[in-house]
């Protein structure tokens, strides 16, 4: 069943993203003319796995900076779209790092970015932790694949499907609709100043060509996240197509029941599993 995407939130990424590849404005009325018309492509669809829980992502995952400023920032909703740029200097101010590693399945050419990970028990904890329900569960998961590794701390970890995280933010300027791959956006330590500058280039997607920021596809990809490296007492956010995923202890709202669990997930895409309607013929 096609799906049909009309912007009327704060960020709009995949309206956006829609629109903008055809050089069309990101408004309703264009997107609604691109449903009547009835053009269809193919989209990449992402599961997110926990044990036994699992979810569909067709935007992004974020967790760190980009996800601290688009789940904190609520606090000023009264401001607009205003409000992730001010909550934004907020944070590059008081910048956190935080803990963890990340492991992925390089997709082709990319498979000399980050050291070798050596595999162990995952394997077998992974597999056990599936359950088969109703409808469809999935792709399935081989830790197998997953022979390349980045250790923290991360200033922010963001995971791509479509070029536009928001109206102003070109996230990820190489990703594709259908390509079978998401697009990783790494940012280990960078300079304040620096990552002003680079935050202000996410307009145009220049930030991916920062030399504090590694930018590549991925097939699969798991997220170990850990506390923060200024007070183990406290943790992050993981942010799934703008919505909480995962909240840890001593963050915004902490106290408010979540999806998932502040702790190790797997992701990994099927390629053109759903349909939307495009500007594209």
């Amino acid at each position: 069943m096609p799906l049909g995407v009309i912007p009327a939130g704060t960020s709009n990424g995949m309206a956006k993203s829609l629109l903008d590849s055809v050089g069309e404005s990101c408004t309703a009325f264009n997107a609604t003319l691109a449903i009547i018309r009835g053009h269809k492509i193919s989209l990449d669809v992402a599961t997110v796995l926990q044990g036994q829980k699992k979810y569909f992502s067709v935007l992004m995952l974020a967790w760190g900076l980009i996800a601290d400023i688009d789940i904190e920032s609520e606090k000023y909703r009264w401001m607009g779209s205003a409000r992730m740029d001010f909550y934004a200097i907020q944070r590059i101010f008081c910048l956190r790092k935080y803990h963890g590693c990340i492991k992925f399945v390089a997709a082709p050419g990319f498979e000399n970015f980050g050291e070798p990970n050596e595999l162990g028990g995952e394997i077998d904890e992974l597999n056990s932790n599936w359950v088969m329900q109703d409808g469809y569960c999935g792709p399935t998961f081989d830790m197998k694949g997953f022979n390349r590794k980045i250790e923290g701390p991360f200033v922010s970890i963001w995971l791509h499907n479509v070029p536009w995280g928001g109206e102003d933010v070109l996230a990820a300027p190489d990703a594709k609709f259908s390509d079978g791959f998401l697009d990783l956006i790494v940012m280990k330590d960078c300079p304040k100043i620096s990552l002003a500058t680079l935050m202000g280039e996410m307009n145009k997607g220049g930030h991916v060509r920062s030399p504090h920021v590694l930018y590549l596809k991925v097939k699969a990809f798991a997220l170990e996240p850990g506390p923060r490296a200024d007070d183990p007492n406290k943790e992050g956010i993981i942010d799934v197509d703008g919505e909480v995923l995962a909240r840890g202890k001593g963050t915004y709202k902490c106290d408010q029941k979540t999806l998932m669990t502040y702790d190790k997930l797997h992701i990994k895409v099927d390629q053109g599993l759903a349909t939307v309607f495009s500007p594209i013929n």
